[in-house]
């Protein structure tokens, strides 16, 4: 079985007994992606030297056995977001084409702690703003399982670099799916963790208050190890919460049976791709079967999540990339006759056209005179969405929907259509404006090959269950060991 087929406590076992190297591994990837990323286009960045001398350190580490974590002399990679010292970060944006930060992300800084091995950075939607990785101001990502369909966004770098055995894992953020809906279009695992479980400090800001690290794994007993190595409180991150981080993989074991999981009939809708649909209900009949309570619930104010994340993430989209003006770092046009023709010039070179319409419309709505009408009443409707999920498990354990109403769409299809895109994530939405965990797992196929995603929802901070579900699932099923022929 070749190296790079193997998940990463396949891969750490090896290590650990001394069958394989780090560096041997390591090589393996980097091959890996030289052979085939020129056809899926994956990564901005490879750092294959770096990488290497990283492999040097584990190997290092595992002859004398300090220190080492499941993740030692494990090759992963990062989304293009994250914060790499002397490692050109660019989130997929002109304005940050030649950036290159003085410090590493936390999230960075733990996975190195932890022994891991970072590969390079992989494609996204610029400032992660779109749901196809359509756009990147560099290329578009190819879906592994087909090349003419997206691999969805906005991580979709990380999910397409991990469904091609291009590393053993990658780390995405999710701000309204952008981990759990490119998983579902790729066929890996993605999850997303509670808001504060994992600091965000160093990855570029987005829409502060949704915006989520997480990992994509080949399995879920991978996204497990991924989390525990990532979360924790961080000082440098005001909304990182100071909780003790358990070993996730202690949860795996419990098995579903005697589990409620609420269906909400919010969730099964008209329009939805009917072998979605059946997927889906598919994998519902597998959880019943493995002793699971199959309880009804429902979400009413689901129907209001686009409007209430289009207005939330846009109005925080706007203050926070305001910083992006010429002066400090990044992109700065100097053909022009003032401040004001500076920043505009800058800005309007820099940034691509869906940045620049959600820039338009966070701005509009935080305008004098507008703020009352759009971003206040988004906000009290948000709280109505999180209420929502607290009564429902009252009455449940997680919440078991489709991750996305359809599987990966083609290029070109919805990206003229913003509205259509951006319905794309109506499943996924809700999730982050609640800031609870959730998690996709691959769970069928359509009729076209394409994979489809079953999403766990659970409490705050209770990623534990959405584990021991996901897994119990998984275990049930052979989808997660599919792999897409390159």
């Amino acid at each position: 079985m070749e190296l790079t087929s193997l998940a990463i406590h396949e891969l750490s076992e090896r290590l650990l007994r001394k069958e394989v190297s780090s560096v041997e591994v390591t090589k393996a990837f980097l091959g890996r992606i030289e052979e085939v990323d020129k056809n899926i286009h994956a990564y901005i960045t490879v750092t294959a030297e770096a990488a290497l001398k990283a492999a040097q350190r584990a190997d290092g580490m595992l002859a004398g056995k300090e220190g080492v974590t499941p993740l030692t002399g494990i090759p992963v990679s990062v989304k293009d977001i994250f914060c790499t010292r002397g490692i050109r970060t660019t989130c997929a944006s002109k304005i940050l084409g030649d950036f290159i930060p003085p410090y590493d992300s936390t999230v960075v800084k733990k996975l190195k702690g932890s022994g891991a091995v970072l590969l390079g950075k992989t494609n996204m939607d610029e400032f992660a703003m779109g749901s196809s990785t359509e756009n990147s101001a560099f290329f578009k990502t190819l879906n592994p399982w087909a090349p003419d369909r997206v691999p969805g966004g906005s991580s979709g770098g990380s999910a397409a670099a991990t469904a091609a055995s291009e590393c053993a894992a990658s780390v995405g953020t999710d701000t309204g799916g952008s981990i759990r809906q490119p998983a579902a279009c790729c066929g890996v695992v993605g999850l997303k963790p509670t808001y504060g479980r994992v600091s965000r400090f160093g990855m570029v800001a987005f829409a502060s208050s949704l915006d989520q690290a997480g990992p994509f794994t080949r399995d879920v007993t991978d996204a497990a190890i991924m989390l525990k190595a990532m979360a924790g409180r961080d000082p440098l991150d005001s909304t990182s919460v100071d909780m003790e981080v358990p070993d996730y993989r202690s949860f795996l074991s419990g098995g579903c049976k005697g589990l409620k999981v609420g269906i909400p009939k919010e969730y099964f809708i008209e329009g939805m791709d009917p072998d979605v649909e059946k997927a889906v209900r598919e994998a519902l009949n597998v959880l019943k079967g493995a002793g699971a309570e199959l309880v009804p619930v429902s979400l009413p104010h689901t129907e209001y999540a686009v409007a209430v994340y289009y207005l939330v993430a846009t109005a925080e989209a706007s203050s926070n990339l305001a910083r992006y003006d010429g002066v400090k770092y990044g992109l700065r046009v100097n053909e022009a006759g003032s401040l004001i023709d500076m920043y505009k010039k800058t800005r309007d070179s820099g940034f691509g056209g869906e940045v620049k319409r959600r820039i338009m419309l966070g701005t509009y709505s935080l305008s004098a005179g507008y703020y009352d009408a759009y971003y206040k009443k988004a906000s009290q409707v948000r709280t109505l969405v999180r209420d929502d999920f607290s009564a429902a498990f009252r009455t449940c354990d997680v919440i078991a929907t489709p991750t996305a109403p359809t599987a990966a769409f083609r290029f070109g299809e919805k990206i003229e259509d913003p509205l259509t895109m951006y319905l794309s994530d109506i499943f996924t939405i809700s999730c982050n404006l609640a800031g609870i965990p959730g998690i996709s797992v691959p769970c069928g196929f359509t009729k076209d090959g394409l994979p489809v995603g079953l999403q766990i929802l659970g409490r705050e901070f209770d990623e534990g269950t959405v584990l021991r579900a996901a897994y119990a699932y998984e275990q049930a099923t052979g989808w997660h060991k599919r792999r897409p022929a390159i």
